[in-house]
């Protein structure tokens, strides 16, 4: 029997979750490179060159407590979470990897109306009011505004960042999805996980044939807001049909010359940043700089137990 080994630590899912693997129902325009019957692997353009300065961008995000928040008129308290959560930028240039900017702070997200900032003796946690929907659970309420608190944070950290630079060419990298974030300029989304089919069956089975360092043609993609996208394979053990497999987005405000451009730059940029299954547990897709990244910005979090204490005080009635 023949097998091979997902090089993702099982601790952190799958690279690709194909037991949920469903059908997208997103739009896809195939023919922005090729013609969807002439589809093949592409292979790096020799005369394309890295950035001068490549900016990785990412944001951690930490529940710090689950609360409660008593409002005047309520019949019962509403719920809420304070959290901590940051955002930082990575410059990856001649001068090597440096922290270009970094921004962390800390929050209480809730439904309460009369919600006020918390003042505790490690910090002082700013009330955002989070909407509240009749379709999903509170709690998912909550983190969703968590979430796009965070996104709003890494865009101001990435643009600090770039202010500081003097290269035109520079590429900007975002962990993650590129929406909400495709009016940067130079900016690829860079997702590592897949959780949705958006090629054809005829199309995708190409995703699998792909060689270290190969892409497949620039689509169009298309759902509640539209990218152009591709699938990159990165350098890696030969394995699982997907091993290595990320996808990446640019805007689809560029023209499609303009993507095919970006695509190239992608395949000389990234396959150089990617990292080792013996450093990383979700190698090589969590590229060095990301996962350096992250673990600064965790540090920058500060320690979950004295922050919940302090939590834990604030809370309670003066004597």
């Amino acid at each position: 029997m023949r097998f091979a080994v997902d090089p993702w630590d099982p601790s952190y899912g799958s690279s690709l979750d194909a037991e949920n693997l469903g059908e997208s129902t997103a739009r896809v325009v195939a023919d922005v490179e090729l013609p969807a019957d002439r589809w093949r692997p592409v292979d790096p353009e020799p005369g394309v060159t890295p950035p001068s300065a490549t900016l990785f961008v990412d944001g951690v995000r930490r529940i710090d407590a689950q609360v409660w928040v008593d409002e005047p008129d309520a019949a019962a308290a509403s719920p809420g979470l304070c959290a901590s959560y940051a955002a930082g930028v990575v410059c990856c240039c001649d001068d090597g990897a440096h922290l270009a900017a970094v921004d962390v702070r800390r929050g209480l997200f809730t439904t309460a109306a009369h919600a006020v900032d918390v003042a505790t003796t490690a910090g002082i946690y700013r009330a955002s009011l989070a909407e509240a929907r009749p379709d999903i659970a509170p709690a998912q309420a909550l983190s969703l505004a968590l979430q796009s608190r965070l996104a709003d944070v890494e865009i101001t950290t990435a643009v600090a960042a770039r202010s500081g630079l003097s290269t035109p060419d520079d590429l900007l990298v975002v962990d993650g999805p590129l929406r909400g974030r495709q009016h940067l300029p130079r900016a690829l989304g860079y997702i590592k996980s897949h959780r949705s089919e958006y090629l054809p069956a005829r199309l995708s089975g190409l995703v699998a044939t792909l060689g270290a360092g190969q892409r497949t043609p620039v689509f169009l993609l298309g759902s509640s807001w539209d990218r152009y996208t591709w699938y990159l394979r990165l350098p890696c053990a030969p394995g699982a049909p997907w091993a290595g497999i990320v996808r990446l987005e640019c805007s689809a405000t560029l023209t499609g010359e303009a993507a095919i451009a970006m695509a190239w730059l992608s395949q000389a940029t990234l396959c150089r940043y990617a990292s080792e299954g013996y450093k990383d547990a979700r190698a090589p897709q969590n590229l060095y700089p990301i996962a350096g990244l992250e673990r600064q910005l965790r540090r920058r979090l500060g320690d979950a137990g004295l922050l919940y204490r302090a939590l834990r005080a604030a809370a309670r009635p003066p004597a």
